[in-house]
């Protein structure tokens, strides 16, 4: 398999990144586990608790195109340091909140340091040290992160049951000073790029040369996908409580979802080349309204329950691989970047209204509410997947069949 032909090196820059990645993405999901606890304590509603994530998205997002130049120069090593050490302060102020204000500081903070650290970091180190075959180990890596959700929701609870929630937040700031800034430090690939290199990186790429229609149904079916994953996953919890399940029951329930998400990457993963982000995309994004539909009229039975969170992780994990690489139907590696960039903008922005957004259809209407919103959607994002199998080009069309 394409993995084990790694180098030693290469496993060590995804072993150090594997770790970082879990931690990173891991703790800044705690409004999933704690949010009535987090609305309770700071008097606020639970939509504007899952507020936060939005902040946090939002921040990331405007802070995207100041780090590009940073990444440039500096290399990713040097910038992800720089990141977790702005995001330690992050969890200090929200263990200090008594009121909305310092929660969402605390969410900025975290914003500004994610934006080094969180995914691209990620991605543009495994560029620096694979270069073309960074792809493979973007795949790679993706397998491992996949698991945050269903290691870290109960670690959150467990912590926060054992030192309340603000206790929880100095653990969690300790971890990435004790364990994440050391790897980065001592274990993560140096690389000095040249200085004529920077220029070249910190310029402003080109609108991608593709059609305008056809890069905007991209950016639709990423963006819709991106809204109805980044908001289930954050609500969860609180969605299948709304089903009727016990707190305890819905957690259980929720932390399997990261595993099959895994297995359902991993399955993509191991399958290399013989299909490309749409197909994959149209296979697993065609479980997802299907599952939304299960569960709006099975009126909470367990059984439907469990075959909901197998087919939404199963289609939602696969739909995170098709995210990345539906604009490679479209684009040679160097056009790659450039499409992505134009893509960030809206795809963080969906990703921070979701949670706030299926929080407050939560609250307002109950679990039909957020099931019905987010059914529409994938519903769409099939139907946009289909739309643009047909305007494949001829070069990607022939390599899938």
């Amino acid at each position: 398999m394409r993995f084990l032909r790694y180098d030693s090196g290469m496993f060590g820059v995804l072993l150090v990144l594997a770790i970082t990645q879990l931690i990173g993405w891991g703790t800044i999901g705690l409004p999933a586990v704690i949010g009535r606890e987090l609305a309770a304590d700071l008097s606020l509603s639970l939509p504007a608790v899952f507020a936060g994530s939005s902040v946090l998205y939002v921040t990331m997002g405007l802070c995207a195109p100041w780090l590009a130049k940073a990444f440039a120069r500096h290399g990713a090593r040097k910038v992800m340091m720089a990141g977790t050490i702005v995001a330690v302060p992050g969890f200090v102020v929200m263990s200090l909140a008594h009121e909305p204000m310092l929660y969402f500081a605390g969410w900025v903070i975290l914003g500004i340091g994610g934006s080094a650290t969180l995914s691209t970091g990620a991605y543009i180190m495994l560029n620096e040290v694979a270069g073309r075959g960074a792809k493979n180990a973007i795949g790679a890596l993706m397998l491992v992160t996949g698991l945050s959700s269903s290691i870290f929701w109960p670690t959150t609870s467990l912590l926060t049951g054992l030192l309340g929630w603000r206790g929880m937040c100095l653990v969690y700031a300790a971890v990435m000073l004790v364990i994440n800034l050391p790897l980065y430090a001592f274990l993560a690939p140096r690389r000095k790029i040249a200085a004529d290199d920077v220029g070249e990186l910190a310029k402003v790429a080109p609108p991608p040369a593709i059609p305008r229609s056809t890069f905007g149904l991209v950016v639709c079916a990423i963006t819709l996908n991106a809204f109805v994953n980044f908001g289930i996953g954050a609500v969860l919890i609180e969605l299948l409580r709304a089903e009727g399940l016990a707190p305890a029951q819905a957690l259980a329930f929720g932390s399997m979802l990261g595993v099959i998400q895994v297995s359902a990457r991993g399955l993509d993963f191991l399958g290399g080349g013989r299909w490309d982000g749409i197909t994959t995309g149209l296979v697993a994004g065609t479980a997802l309204p299907v599952a939304m539909l299960l569960l709006m009229v099975s009126e909470g039975a367990t059984w439907a329950v469990a075959v909901f969170i197998l087919l939404y992780g199963a289609g939602s994990g696969a739909m995170a691989v098709a995210r990345a690489t539906i604009p490679l139907v479209f684009y040679d590696q160097a056009e790659f970047a450039k499409a992505m960039s134009m893509i960030a903008l809206p795809l963080n922005f969906a990703s921070a209204i979701s949670p706030p957004l299926l929080a407050g259809l939560l609250t307002q209407f109950g679990s039909r509410g957020a099931l019905g919103l987010t059914f529409v959607f994938s519903c769409a994002t099939v139907l946009i997947l289909v739309l643009l199998g047909r305007r494949r080009p001829q070069v990607a069309a022939a390599a899938v069949t």
